[in-house]
């Protein structure tokens, strides 16, 4: 979609060159403007959220304009989360309208950042592969070109870093929503490339099939083994400075995933292309980490296959050895995910990181657990866990803590090796499947999120249906909080 240009500007809103200005409404409040404040009179505008009346008024310097009164319900209950929802529906609004260029007079100095998230990935398209444009079909952009936040206390920098993140999150939802046929792991590698050369401060490695069997990456070699698509370990490296931890961030990243021999269902397979979508938060959030330029050290590893079935694939019973020398007894061939993260995160562990985080679409059970409100999160330390909670919480990514218990760690026992990958019992699906994941990471300090509700079909209004890009603004937001 074409980029938006977003800027933050001091003093009066009124004042503002765009042709739509948008003006908060509350509850029980009445607005300084009296032509505005008789459509609340006549009921024509409501402060309810997600409530949009249109007006038109004198433009400075000659010509109309328009005016939408946006509903943001009562003030104190006004949060990031509903000022990114109202401005969904503002973003809806005004480009049935036509605007080009939009101006919200910021209800708080708070939410700013908020109002420019909800705009620019409300505003999210993807129509690469349709004949005709979005924008002819009536679901496109529309020809908003800018948007600006204004008034008193609106901080430039934070309305940057906000249209920086949003821009990254709409980008993995590009990759995420890309066939299989084009979003390979060597498309993702050269997306990597294009990141990792617009800035300075990264740096790309990749590993190809020999050097990840090389390696010793015997779980994440036999999940590639069936597919002729190359596999590749994606690795981007960010020195921006020495503040704080080093930064680990993993993504799972296969970018179909038919079950392998342990065949999936027909129904709704088309949406395994979804299964890379941590690794496409992974790789977007890097590039919006290196675009804000923050001073942290993160090493970001995205393990990227296909799992098919063919005669060269691994089979139920198989055992393989992991790069941590972990021996894994693979009794489900659909349990992949967690085989590539192994030898992702112990690479990742290898690379000195002192903090992790994992992003993985990795259990259903996750989606009946938690929806597609929470994403799971599971940890081996309470203040790792409590400040990537923190951050989902900051930026409307939210995740709920699931628990470890020995007991668990008892299922996933192998019978013949030290692991297996898929207990039988369907017993605690997702805290197993973390469970498993924790014997990669030693002493270091993880969280896991399982998003594989949260990934895709979320239906949070300002990300709708189709990809939602979960995730890069937490990973961003604990890089900003890292750099503090």
């Amino acid at each position: 979609m074409p980029s938006i240009v977003v800027s933050a500007r001091s003093g009066a809103p009124s004042e503002t060159a765009a042709d739509t200005r948008v003006v908060p409404l509350f509850e029980g409040e009445k607005l300084d403007e009296p032509h505005l404040q008789a459509l609340v009179d006549l009921g024509e505008a409501r402060p309810g959220l997600k409530k949009v009346a249109v007006d038109h008024e004198d433009a400075p310097g000659g010509g109309r304009r328009r005016v939408l009164l946006a509903g943001l319900g009562k003030r104190e209950e006004l949060d990031a989360e509903k000022a990114r929802v109202a401005a969904s529906a503002v973003a809806g609004r005004a480009k049935e309208l036509g605007a080009v260029s939009l101006s919200w007079a910021s209800p708080d100095a708070s939410v700013a950042d908020a109002l420019v998230e909800g705009t620019l990935l409300s505003l999210y398209t993807f129509d690469r592969f349709k004949s005709k444009p979005d924008e002819e079909n009536g679901n496109g952009p529309g020809g908003i070109e800018s948007l600006e936040i204004a008034g008193d206390g609106v901080d430039a920098a934070g309305v940057e870093h906000a249209a920086a993140t949003a821009t990254a999150q709409n980008a993995a939802r590009d990759l995420q929503n890309l066939p299989a046929n084009v979003a390979d792991p060597t498309f993702l590698a050269t997306r990597a490339e294009e990141i990792a050369t617009h800035h300075d401060a990264l740096a790309l490695e990749v590993l190809d099939r020999k050097d990840i069997e090389s390696r010793g990456m015997g779980a994440f070699a036999a999940v590639a083994q069936g597919s002729d698509a190359e596999p590749r370990l994606i690795v981007l490296r960010y020195t921006g400075g020495t503040s704080g931890p080093h930064l680990g961030f993993v993504g799972k990243a296969v970018t179909f995933d038919t079950g392998g021999i342990s065949l999936k269902p027909s129904g709704k397979m088309s949406e395994m292309k979804f299964d890379m979508s941590g690794g496409a938060a992974v790789l977007e959030s890097m590039d919006a980490i290196a675009a804000l330029k923050l001073p942290v050290t993160v090493t970001a590893v995205v393990p990227s296959t296909e799992n098919m079935p063919s005669g060269h694939s691994m089979r139920p019973g198989d055992i393989v050895t992991a790069m941590n020398g972990k021996t894994i007894e693979i009794n489900n061939t659909d349990a992949e995910g967690r085989l590539i993260l192994a030898d992702a995160l112990a690479y990742a562990v290898e690379q000195g990181v002192e903090r992790i985080v994992d992003l993985a679409t990795l259990t259903g059970a996750i989606i009946t657990a938690l929806g597609s409100t929470y994403a799971g999160l599971f940890s081996n330390d309470d203040d790792w866990c409590q400040q990537v909670e923190e951050a989902g919480k900051t930026t409307g990514e939210l995740g709920w803590r699931l628990p470890f218990h020995p007991e668990f760690s008892e299922l996933i026992k192998g019978k013949y090796a030290d692991l297996d990958n898929a207990p039988e019992g369907r017993k605690a699906s997702s805290i197993t499947a973390a469970d498993f994941l924790r014997n990669f990471v030693g002493d270091v300090p993880w969280v896991h999120m399982d998003i594989a509700g949260t990934a895709w079909d979320q239906g949070r209004p300002y990300v709708g249906k189709g990809a939602s890009g979960y995730g890069v603004r937490t990973l961003v937001e604990l890089a900003r909080r890292a750099a503090a």
